[in-house]
């Protein structure tokens, strides 16, 4: 086993199977509802994403902690006094200032440790998009990959991981300053889907609209089958909030269109969940690109 440690962070949605298959460390993030702020762990120790949406539907709000510079030293300086390295694999520095928070700590450890590294790899992504890059580098390191392949692998791949989601509330990401209020009314009166997709710079964008909840499913599916490359060779992730009829369905279409290696579904978790809203799908894998 290589001599370093893989941290990433909650918003990578990684089941806890995989957690503990991969050994890597998963920071957990904070959000807030009602007047409680909880810890967004893998196994969901303090909230189940089932009642987390429930509490949504029956109108909570949720707002959303980044982490800070002191929570990533406390959890890079153990394994650096062990004489471990870190490689850690962070969610979209466009969508979120924990990126720049982990930099922060990194400066500050360089100084207390100079004879150990801290590598940090801007992901570019969000969900089990980032875990899937968390993923291949955790494979990486179990093969013998040395901190530098590993994280020149995820700076590379990034910008070939396919991240494509729908929601099905349009209202929740006019909350969070994604779409008009307008749009948001007439988009849901009229039944219109958005399909939206993570830019090559980490950013949040639209990539087409369709009517109706089945159409924006296997727009998913379409998509996928014109982008992915080597799905034999390939594991695909699949996230959802809440909606497991949905996620379902695009794994038997999935599995039955490209025939990849594996699948993997999880629910999408508080942190990323908050700005989707209920009824959130998405789906991951590696492309020629991020389209």
């Amino acid at each position: 086993m290589a001599s370093y440690q893989i941290v990433t962070d909650s918003t990578s949605d990684l089941t806890p199977k995989l957690v503990e298959e991969l050994g890597v460390e998963v920071i957990p993030m904070e959000f807030i509802l009602g007047d409680e702020v909880y810890h967004n762990y893998p196994d969901a120790r303090e909230m189940s994403s089932k009642e987390f949406y429930a509490r949504l539907r029956a109108g909570e709000m949720s707002k959303t902690n980044q982490i800070n510079t002191v929570t990533f030293v406390e959890t890079f300086e153990p394994f650096l006094q062990r004489g471990l390295d870190v490689l850690y694999i962070g969610f979209s520095s466009s969508l979120s200032g924990t990126y720049e928070r982990a930099l922060e700590a990194i400066a500050q450890l360089k100084k207390k440790y100079p004879q150990r590294r801290v590598v940090p790899v801007d992901s570019l992504a969000v969900s089990m998009g980032e875990g899937l890059l968390v993923y291949y580098a955790a494979l990486k390191q179990q093969a013998g990959a040395s901190i530098d392949e590993a994280a020149e692998w995820v700076s590379v791949h990034r910008y070939s991981l396919s991240q494509c989601f729908t929601v099905d509330d349009l209202n929740h990401l006019k909350r969070g300053g994604r779409l008009s209020a307008a749009a948001a009314l007439f988009g849901s009166m009229l039944g219109i889907k958005p399909v939206l997709r993570i830019d090559d710079e980490g950013h949040l964008i639209p990539a087409m609209k369709v009517r109706g909840r089945r159409q924006s499913l296997d727009a998913l599916l379409n998509q996928m089958e014109k982008s992915i490359q080597d799905p034999e060779k390939q594991t695909i992730f699949i996230v959802h909030c809440d909606a497991p009829d949905d996620a379902k369905y695009l794994y038997k279409q999935a599995k039955s269109r490209v025939k990849p290696k594996e699948i993997i579904v999880n629910d999408l978790g508080p942190i990323l969940g908050a700005h989707t809203g209920p009824g959130g799908i998405a789906i991951f894998y590696l492309s020629g690109n991020r389209g």
